[in-house]
């Protein structure tokens, strides 16, 4: 019964209490968390990177030699980004998520509209002890904000992996490959497919989970709220 008490209790506390931007201080809306003017200041990322140059230490724009690994972020990582990011991922807040799928949104190359839009999945240890899937919440918002297709569940982990966020570039790729399943493979073949995540960092899920997509004949990309150059 403890999360949720713990999460009426920050409701009760967002109702009579005024929500400060954790940012500067300044009044903004619990829905988005930082104020207007710090979410303003953090930086945009205007060009898409390959996560498969990424993920093996290469520079990750420009890449014309991996079809099929592209990935666009609306945000570059900075104290700002983080502050979201931390919120939406570990602070109990995955409501975040309902206006960062316009955030995301704007990150996509004008007009698209993919056939599907699916999440980065989480092992179903991590989603029982998390209570969400933050990427999930995300892949809801931005599908309803683009107005397309979501498809939760598409892809499962095979096998639960140790926390990338603490291992160097070379032990996450392996940490990570070969840990994605795509379900009901035949149903992809031919279909155009948004795969969303909250952070892209070394690139090695991404690649990982887009391998999987590829696999299957599906022409896939991907999004991230932020990248963690």
């Amino acid at each position: 019964m403890r999360a949720p008490f713990s999460a009426l209790a920050r409701d009760l506390l967002a109702f009579t209490l005024p929500q400060r931007c954790p940012g500067c201080g300044d009044p903004a809306d619990p829905a988005r968390l930082l104020c207007e003017a710090c979410l303003a200041r953090i930086p945009r990322l205007d060009t898409a990177l390959c996560v498969r140059c990424l993920a093996a230490e290469r520079e990750g724009a420009g890449c014309l030699v991996h079809a099929g690994f592209a990935a666009r972020a609306a945000w570059i990582y900075d104290e700002r980004a983080a502050l979201v990011v931390h919120a939406l991922k570990y602070g109990e807040r995955p409501g975040l998520a309902e206006a960062l799928g316009g955030v995301m949104a704007g990150a996509l190359a004008p007009g698209y509209r993919p056939d599907l839009v699916v999440d980065v999945p989480l092992h179903r240890t991590r989603r029982r002890e998390r209570g969400y899937n933050q990427a999930a919440a995300l892949a809801d918002a931005l599908a309803k904000t683009i107005a397309a297709p979501r498809l939760a569940g598409a892809l499962t982990r095979t096998r639960s992996t140790r926390a990338q966020a603490r291992l160097g570039p070379a032990e996450r790729r392996r940490n990570i490959s070969g840990a994605f399943r795509v379900e009901h493979p035949a149903a992809f073949k031919g279909r155009s497919v948004l795969l969303v995540d909250d952070v892209l960092t070394t690139g090695a899920t991404l690649e990982s989970a887009l391998a999987a997509l590829a696999a299957t004949g599906a022409v896939a990309t991907a999004v991230t709220l932020a990248w963690a150059a």
